[in-house]
């Protein structure tokens, strides 16, 4: 653990989500002081604080709750979830980091960020960016590709078990990231974001490919043949509807499948590799360490 790391204390909010809990893990074993924004005290907050975070609450929309969560830090992780109102939780975040003094801002944006998408969670997270920039703040764009953690959510989890990979992305590619890896990655630019600050990184796994090839990798990966099928989108919107997808979140979906099929989530890199020593891992990696519950030996769902 260097001195630097010791001294440091940042933030990472959206703490109990997917990157949020890898970035608070990650971080205490790099030896920073992490601080936790949560939600609301629970079985998961408890778990971050079982790891060492100091654990405070916070909303987003109340920038007098952000604003003594962000006293003494010095770098700040923005994780806003897949619902309304990220421009409203951009602006309250970026306030209370400059009177606060935050020195650096990550912020997690989707490599499908773009004015034009029928996806508002997309184009708010565009405009999120600009936001951001406009803020005199020194601050990095993260650009994920699409999670690896989308074959565990309740939407594509029980095709997936029938031997099933239905996504309307027809054959759009991407080098789809586990949010560990992620996690890792943010990390590093917490202890260290002087050399990145003003850029935009991407954040993929090793390879890219399409659908069909990713079915071709799980089915080696799980022992048992996993068909892509890419339905109507008018299907798959439906189908959204009816397993409980919130509105929002349905709208956001359709939109960045897409964004997928014109070739927004395309490309790969090793932006992972360079900024923590390690590569992220492969679907196939990812497969079979979740084989249980992707076979359905486990029986819990998760959602976005």
């Amino acid at each position: 653990m260097s001195s630097s790391a010791r001294s440091k204390t940042v933030l990472v909010s959206g703490a109990t989500g997917d990157t949020g809990r890898a970035t608070v893990r990650e971080s205490i074993a790099l030896g920073l002081n992490v601080r936790a924004l949560v939600h609301s005290i629970d079985a998961r907050s408890q778990a971050l604080a079982d790891q060492g975070a100091e654990v405070v609450v916070g909303d987003f929309h109340d920038p007098n709750t952000l604003r003594p969560a962000m006293e003494g830090i010095d770098a700040a992780y923005l994780c806003y979830p897949v619902r309304p109102g990220l421009i409203h939780a951009t602006v309250n975040f970026a306030q209370a980091a400059k009177e606060t003094g935050v020195e650096t801002v990550l912020n997690c944006s989707q490599r499908s960020a773009n004015r034009e998408s029928t996806s508002p969670s997309c184009r708010d997270t565009f405009i999120s960016e600009q936001v951001l920039n406009w803020s005199g703040l020194n601050v990095i764009h993260l650009r994920p590709t699409l999670f690896l953690e989308w074959f565990q959510y309740f939407w594509i989890l029980p095709k997936l078990r029938e031997g099933v990979l239905w996504m309307p992305v027809g054959k759009g590619t991407s080098s789809p990231v586990a949010a560990e890896d992620q996690g890792r990655a943010i990390a590093a630019l917490l202890l260290h974001p002087e050399e990145h600050i003003g850029t935009t990184i991407p954040l993929s796994g090793p390879v890219e490919m399409d659908h069909q090839q990713m079915a071709a990798e799980l089915s080696e990966a799980l022992g048992r043949k996993i068909v892509y099928q890419n339905p109507p989108m008018e299907e798959f919107v439906a189908y959204l509807k009816n397993v409980g997808v919130p509105t929002y979140g349905v709208q956001h979906i359709a939109g960045a499948m897409l964004d997928y099929q014109n070739g927004r989530m395309s490309g790969a890199d090793d932006n992972i590799e360079k900024l923590t020593g390690r590569r992220s891992m492969t679907v196939g990696e990812y497969a079979r360490a979740h084989a249980d519950l992707l076979n359905g030996v486990r029986s819990d769902l998760v959602g976005p």
